[in-house]
């Protein structure tokens, strides 16, 4: 596997790890398909201390505004807690499962909206603590994560990720801001976070969702210097993957820190939003 990243490696890791077709040519789930019924209430098993968790930082959203239209109420909503649509991301004008762009409409056309299903995700949630595998408050910007980091890091914390889970990955950079009370960078400026060769770990594994602390979720600098999100157009694009950004994780984390287990019950569903590349989710931790 080269690491030296490219438009063209890009192009082919989208065919090999594609989904496409994999759940019907009508599919808009992605890989919330992985979470079965059986998974999730296997999950529904996990808790034993009725601790829940958030893991949103608060919403706070600009002044509202009426619509174009005069009707309801309009209110930009990437700007908090998050999951990424997968109409979100595209080239050679498909997106996920082979739809056109030009499917995309405000009129609540599903490929426009966060969560089609509108069932939300629930199943088994993981943390993947970085900082506190490296014994570091926090991971610095551009740190590239890689497959064995996050393999090192479950092993080291006694979890193993499985198929249908969402896989909440913590760098501490939200920390960072936290601490020195500034977000300068932190919205798409520099910041650790997945290589785009964890594509291959997260298909192979069939993750259903994965999320950061970050505000875009892979390492930026991005990794190829000839197109930008690298990790998303393989991914979102083409395997289908729900993406979450800007997840608050420092509870969790200290959470399980203290009881030593890195397993939970999750659960995060987003507004029935249309016309939407995402929109804001309170994700709650069950331990």
């Amino acid at each position: 596997m080269p690491e030296e990243l490219n438009a063209q490696t890009v192009r082919e890791w989208g065919e090999r790890y594609s989904n496409w077709g994999r759940w019907g040519d009508d599919d808009r789930l992605g890989t919330l398909n992985f979470i079965t019924r059986e998974r999730v209430l296997a999950a529904c098993s996990i808790p034993t201390a009725g601790r829940v968790i958030s893991c949103a930082l608060p919403f706070h959203p600009p002044p509202v505004g009426a619509s174009p239209g005069g009707e309801g109420l309009s209110i930009p909503l990437p700007c908090a807690t998050q999951w990424d649509a997968l109409a979100r991301v595209s080239y050679d004008g498909k997106m996920y499962n082979g739809r056109e762009v030009a499917a995309l409409s405000l009129d609540g056309a599903p490929e426009s909206q966060v969560d089609p299903g509108r069932g939300g995700v629930i199943g088994r949630g993981v943390l993947l603590d970085l900082p506190r595998f490296t014994r570091q408050p926090w991971l610095e910007n551009g740190t590239r994560i890689r497959p064995v980091d996050l393999d090192a890091c479950a092993e080291a914390f006694g979890v193993t990720v499985e198929p249908g889970d969402t896989v909440l990955v913590r760098t501490g950079m939200m920390a960072r801001c936290i601490e020195r009370q500034s977000w300068e960078g932190y919205f798409g400026g520099p910041a650790p976070g997945l290589s785009a060769l964890c594509a291959r770990w997260i298909y192979e594994r069939e993750i259903a969702a994965i999320a950061t602390d970050t505000w875009g979720v892979e390492v930026r600098p991005y990794e190829t210097p000839d197109c930008s999100q690298p990790l998303h157009l393989i991914a979102v694009r083409n395997m289908g993957l729900l993406i979450g950004e800007v997840f608050d994780l420092e509870a969790l984390a200290d959470a399980c820190a203290e009881d030593q287990r890195y397993e939970f019950l999750f659960t995060a569903a987003s507004l029935p939003t249309s016309g939407s590349a995402s929109a804001p989710l309170n994700p709650l931790a069950i331990k």
